[in-house]
């Protein structure tokens, strides 16, 4: 089984070529120009547009239910013979959340905790987007647990760009 692979804008393109990667997920302001690498067939890149925020504000996009349909709909295309690249401004909040909700989508099995704090050791400065986790539970059908677990582990070190990290979908 392969892997999620998450970074920031700026370190997407060196990370699908280091992974190999077979997709693109991009979670990012809607006017924000991203580039998809050439070696990504349009039709294997998701751009969602929103704006890293939890709760409804004037002027912005927030994560909705749209939103994470499409992804949920992507990831169970994605066929797992290469690794899928998800990224967002800073590779932090809703490429976390993504690739966490991802994980759990595509296995079933896999522990809400022991996923958060497998996160957690491979990206410290992760801070998984609330609102995106939250709709994930509740379409998921995860009982809070998602929540729950992506709360324990807390807010992530403060860092302007996070580190790109590999997301199992085993554990």
């Amino acid at each position: 089984m392969s892997y999620l692979v998450v970074s920031s804008l700026a370190d997407m393109p060196a990370t699908v070529l280091e992974h190999g990667a077979a997709g693109v997920v991009t979670l990012i302001n809607a006017d924000t120009p991203v580039e998809r690498p050439a070696s990504i067939e349009p039709k294997r890149h998701l751009f969602l547009g929103m704006n890293d925020i939890t709760t409804p504000t004037d002027g912005l996009t927030h994560p909705g239910a749209d939103h994470l349909d499409r992804l949920l709909e992507f990831g169970h295309r994605w066929d797992r013979t290469a690794p899928l690249a998800v990224h967002c401004w800073a590779g932090i909040s809703r490429s976390t959340a993504a690739a966490y909700i991802l994980a759990l989508a595509i296995n079933p099995e896999l522990d809400e905790q022991a996923l958060a704090e497998e996160l957690r050791r491979r990206a410290p400065s992760a801070t998984p987007n609330a609102l995106l986790v939250q709709l994930a539970d509740e379409k998921l059908g995860r009982g809070g647990r998602m929540v729950a677990a992506i709360r324990s582990i807390g807010r992530g070190a403060d860092a302007f760009s996070g580190t790109p990290f590999v997301v199992p979908l085993t554990l």
